[in-house]
């Protein structure tokens, strides 16, 4: 054997026992979070641990040269090469349980996970979620490793990305989303795979007759690992008292969350957990008990629904008490689960099986949090509000300029029932919206409007020309039915954004260029740039000029946009149309068009069909090409 070869396997082993929790650490960010925190951390480890090159005779290992810094030497740039790579090759791979084996350590009925961290560990997680690993790996390398850009793209390089200047192009965008300090907010527990908790997966739901067998195992493997990660070796009976004293008290109705009636008038938390118990049957512990069996171990025949990036996983701790009571014949109890950032909704008809229905809501606010479905029918549905809304109107955003009908609130928070928007594919007459009113003991009297796409909780929609305003109601009016298309996809909020306006040519009046964009509570935006000339009627659509996905485009992050589309005067005659943001000086065209102008919009005649490439020229120089190019 290569005496050589044999030193630097020697070498390796040294540095990945030395630098395990890190490297652990590195690949838990760069595998892709869509897979669960529990999966990652198991592939994590068993990633670093299979990064070990093998000595091969009369053959030299290749070396990665070293890199600056104090974790330069060979050793350990060979392995953190090895596990890099192994960790990128499982973006965009099928999720599936197979993509683990054989390659990750093996713990049966637990779920492992690191230590929960704050609001701006979770900001940063999702902003992670939403790059290419090739950025996350960018990261880890400034932040996890202490490497420069040149030596940091050294290695992305080696490691087989194939464009590491845009990865660390996006990497230094997605810096400046970590207000705290990205180094300081990825060396935290919320992204530590080696500390982390253990809860139990279904315990409820495993058969008597082996319970005791699987959960003594579960929990005799999980300390194995644990002992191994932390050099400690835990009592495997204290581990099992505590996994069963957690799971009783997450599933005991006596130990619900519940906030006081008047709790939300005087907090600076305004969001769901402010939010207090209400409806009749909140001291029915029977029918709690009932919903938070079926949460944690639903029949086989429950029906399941989730938002889009919603976990239906058990409650690791007592969730809070929303409501319990009888709607439309239907008992409903409703749970927001602040650890998990989620609503669960427990609907019990009188002679059918139950329902519940998850739906993420971390991060909520007055408004995001304002309200949430309580009932649905056919065609028509209920909200249950926030103790701090104190008037309620609906109003049909095709119709703008017809005033807004007041909207009945029950007692207990419920609405009399509103009409359901249209689905896709049904024909779009009206699109009925709610107006809530914040109370003025925490706000001036703030209006939102919210709108029904499919999920628990409704979407909020706002306008940068105010929320229920003449212009606002107007530009809602061509771009309502438009939101059919974001049913169930787990949306947040949608705006829209008039950011230019444009005298057309032949004296075509005058339009209005709007992007709207709507976040999901996952992160990841989607945007859609409309050109608003003059029409016939106050609901005709716009003009698409072009779409964008997992964008920060019309957001605080991606503030300039460019639009263009081709437009059809009176005369029959087509233009290019271009416009840009106000931070853009100059538009330029290229290709089948070739134009330019140093002001803010631009009309040049073009074939219907010509194609053209559109940027927009910032005053610092930046070029920003038109959504959709």
């Amino acid at each position: 054997m290569d005496e050589r070869t044999r030193a630097d396997v020697e070498r390796a082993e040294a540095a990945l026992v030395e630098h395990y929790p890190r490297l652990v650490r590195l690949a838990y960010l760069v595998l892709p979070p869509s897979m669960g925190r529990h999966r990652r951390v198991l592939l994590a480890h068993g990633l670093v641990q299979r990064a070990l090159p093998r000595a091969r005779p009369r053959r030299r290992i290749r070396r990665l040269p070293a890199q600056r810094g104090p974790m330069g030497e060979r050793g350990y740039g060979l392995v953190r090469l090895r596990t890099l790579r192994s960790a990128l090759a499982y973006e965009g791979r099928p999720q599936g349980p197979a993509v683990l084996w054989p390659a990750v350590p093996v713990v049966w009925g637990l779920r492992l996970f690191p230590r929960a961290g704050g609001a701006d560990e979770l900001a940063l997680d999702q902003a992670l979620s939403a790059v290419p690993a090739a950025v996350r790996a960018a990261v880890g390398l400034w932040h996890l490793e202490g490497l420069d850009r040149d030596a940091a793209r050294g290695v992305l390089a080696a490691a087989g990305v194939a464009d590491p200047d845009a990865a660390q192009r996006t990497a230094g965008q997605l810096d400046r989303v970590a207000t705290a300090g990205a180094a300081a907010l990825l060396n935290s527990g919320e992204f530590d795979p080696c500390t982390v908790q253990i809860r139990p997966t279904d315990l409820l739901r495993r058969r008597h007759r082996v319970r005791a067998a699987v959960a003594v195992t579960a929990v005799l493997t999980a300390g194995a690992l644990l002992a191994g990660v932390a050099g400690g070796a835990p009592d495997p009976s204290a581990g099992e008292s505590r996994l069963a004293t957690a799971a009783q008290q997450a599933l005991d109705p006596a130990r619900l969350l519940r906030t006081p009636n008047e709790g939300w008038a005087g907090t600076a938390r305004v969001d769901f957990t402010a939010w207090p118990a209400r409806g009749r049957e909140t001291g029915d512990q029977k029918l709690l008990a009932r919903a938070l069996r079926v949460w944690a171990a639903p029949p086989e025949d429950a029906r399941i629904v989730t938002s889009a990036g919603t976990s239906t996983r058990p409650p690791d701790r007592p969730p809070r008490l929303l409501y319990a009571g009888l709607i439309d014949n239907v008992m409903v109890v409703v749970f927001h689960d602040g650890g998990g950032g989620r609503l669960v909704r427990y609907a019990e008809p009188a002679e059918a099986t139950p329902t519940l229905h998850f739906a993420r809501v971390d991060h909520a606010d007055m408004t995001t949090g304002g309200a949430l479905v309580i009932g649905r029918g056919a065609g028509w549905m209920r909200y249950l509000v926030a103790p701090w809304v104190a008037d309620a109107a609906t109003r049909d955003l095709l119709a703008p300029d017809t005033p807004a009908r007041p909207l009945r609130l029950a007692p207990d928070g419920v609405t009399n029932r509103v009409p359901t928007p249209p689905e896709a594919g049904a024909a779009c007459g009206s699109w009925p919206v709610v107006q809530f009113q914040a109370s003025e003991r925490i706000t001036a009297g703030e209006t939102f409007l919210v709108t029904d796409l499919g999920d628990l909780a409704p979407v909020r929609l706002t306008s940068s020309g105010g929320v229920a305003g003449a212009p606002a109601l107007r530009s809602w009016a061509r771009t309502a039915c438009s939101l059919r298309a974001l049913r169930g996809a787990g949306v947040r909020s949608v705006n829209n954004w008039g950011f230019a306006r444009q005298s057309l040519p032949e004296d075509g009046g005058s339009a209005d260029w709007v992007c709207t964009r709507a976040d999901t509570w996952r992160g990841p935006g989607h945007v859609t740039v409309r050109l608003q000339a003059p029409a016939a009627g106050p609901a005709a659509p716009g003009l698409v000029a072009g779409r964008a996905t997992d964008t920060a485009a019309c957001s605080r992050f991606g503030r300039p946009v460019v639009g263009d589309v081709h437009w059809q005067a009176k005369s029959g005659k087509w233009y290019l149309l271009a416009a840009g943001s106000p931070e853009v000086a100059g538009i330029d065209a290229t290709g089948g068009v070739r134009a330019t102008t140093d002001g803010g919009t631009l009309a040049v005649p073009a074939a219907q069909h010509a194609q053209a490439e559109v940027t927009g020229r910032l005053r610092t120089g930046t070029r920003v090409r038109a959504v959709g190019s």
